[in-house]
């Protein structure tokens, strides 16, 4: 018997279907399920990541909607290995800039976007107390901005 969380993902991604993006009320979803809305957010938190070709966006004070984004398929296979990279292991700003450098001959990227992109992740950009922390911080900005950007290609 499959357990909750997998029944909730199942629903999801049925009703989901063959759409881009999917608004549902996390407290009406609990309700229909009989959980706690803590619940709906594991689920999502979990199931329903970018490695796995989504993207959640929560709207506070909108009455608990959710919206579930389907990533469009990504270009490289340099683009999963960043989303699924932990923070913890970040990125330096030589490799960044490299790793910008392949996205843009990817087509992931304009040049313009590419050089914009490293400008914010240089040193000087990133106020962080370690060097870790930034490295981590320059992964998290990499992993949101590549990541809205499969939303719209």
């Amino acid at each position: 018997m499959a357990n909750i969380s997998d029944i909730i993902e199942s629903f999801l991604l049925e009703t989901l279907g063959e759409d881009d993006s999917l608004n549902i009320s996390r407290n009406e979803l609990a309700s229909y399920f009989s959980v706690a809305p803590s619940q709906i957010n594991y689920v999502l938190s979990t199931r329903f990541t970018p490695a796995k070709g989504y993207s959640i966006e929560s709207r506070r004070g909108g009455g608990g909607f959710i919206t579930v984004v389907r990533l469009h398929e990504p270009k490289s296979e340099l683009v999963m290995q960043i989303m699924q990279r932990p923070l913890s292991q970040g990125y330096n700003y030589p490799t960044a800039c490299h790793i910008i450098d392949r996205l843009v001959a990817d087509e992931l990227f304009t040049e313009r976007e590419g050089i914009i992109l490293k400008a914010s992740l240089s040193d000087k950009a990133l106020i962080a107390p370690t060097v870790l922390q930034k490295d981590s911080l320059r992964l998290s900005i990499l992993k949101s901005v590549v990541g809205e950007t499969l939303k719209s290609t």
